[in-house]
């Protein structure tokens, strides 16, 4: 196994690599591959090779399917569970039925609900990272975080987060218990966390940052040329950073950050992911091949220097417009 920097997440004693694996991307989601065709033995396969090069922090959600994400990662770990730091998350409302509502629910009796059907889809008997997915703006966060807190002395989970929330959600939860991390959208095109000030909250707070979408949905692997060029069921058509004129200008950014991976010989997506590990947070780039999670492994090996971070954010200063993350409707669901 090769040995990837361990780093702790928050202050309570979660040991993580530098690097996760997002796993959203493996299986169909609502009946639909929103990010190109999924192959289960492939995403299964990249699981496992992820493991060998020392990269064992897997990222899914009860929402990922719904359930069919969490049940993949059960057939990929079974056997092997102890090797594994399982992070899921839960709060966008399943029915008895098994369909997404489309509603944030997170009081209590749903927190008991939810991490017991994540534990059965899992097929485990502990989830290492819990997290919140989305603020329930009709349930007081204390309320929530006591009952995820209630879980972990019930040992059916190690650690707990939020995700997408402000600082002053994660002062109040931070004070009913420990948070270890805040995950978060962020990239070298998506920095609205440093930009509302929720970095320094974290780092005030001894919390940990988890970055998805660290190479901007895919956008900074440069496959993509045109809007056109994303599948047609493929959701990343619908946001607005990826449509019409700002394509094109977020195109011309990324020109600059390919020209600079070109003279340090390494990719695009490696250098993004290498900026994101020196601001000091735990990427999880989703992948379900087994080559992409051999390049971004490989990025934890590469050091940047103070002059080439300042470059690199000179490319794309804070404040730059790249176009929001989401549609007007899923927006107002971010904290």
């Amino acid at each position: 196994m090769s040995t990837i920097k361990q780093v702790e997440l928050g202050s309570q004693g979660l040991v993580v690599p530098t690097i996760g694996l997002g796993c959203m991307g493996m299986t169909p989601m609502g009946g639909a591959d929103i990010y190109g065709k999924a192959d289960e033995t492939e995403a299964i396969a990249t699981i496992h090779r992820s493991l060998e090069l020392g990269g064992n922090f897997l990222d899914t959600a009860d929402l990922y399917g719904p359930y069919l994400n969490e049940q993949l990662i059960a057939k990929a770990v079974k056997g092997n569970r102890d090797q594994y730091r399982i992070a899921t998350k839960f709060g966008w409302e399943i029915n008895d039925a098994g369909t997404i509502t489309y509603q944030i629910k997170a009081d209590k009796a749903y927190v008991a609900k939810s991490v017991e059907r994540s534990l059965k889809n899992l097929g485990t008997d502990y989830i290492d990272l819990y997290y919140l997915h989305r603020l329930d703006k009709n349930v007081p966060i204390e309320e929530t975080v006591d009952a995820m807190a209630g879980l972990v002395k019930a040992g059916k989970v190690g650690y707990i987060g939020l995700s997408e929330v402000s600082s002053a959600t994660i002062r109040r939860a931070h004070a009913v218990h420990p948070i270890t991390a805040v995950q978060t959208e962020y990239s070298l095109f998506e920095r609205s966390v440093e930009e509302a000030g929720i970095s320094a909250t974290l780092a005030e707070l001894g919390i940990s940052l988890v970055a998805y979408s660290p190479l901007g949905r895919g956008f900074i692997s440069g496959q993509f040329k045109s809007p056109d060029d994303f599948p047609a069921d493929d959701f990343r058509r619908a946001l607005p950073k990826y449509q019409g004129e700002q394509f094109q200008k977020n195109l011309d950014l990324l020109h600059e950050i390919q020209a600079m991976a070109q003279e340090k010989q390494i990719t695009a997506t490696q250098l993004a992911l290498a900026w994101t590990i020196a601001k000091g947070a735990v990427p999880i780039p989703g992948t379900k091949k087994v080559k992409y999670v051999e390049e971004n492994i490989a990025s934890t090996a590469i050091d940047l220097s103070e002059a080439e971070l300042a470059r690199l954010e000179s490319i794309i200063p804070l404040g730059t417009i790249t176009g929001d993350r989401y549609n007007e409707i899923m927006m107002q669901t971010i904290d």
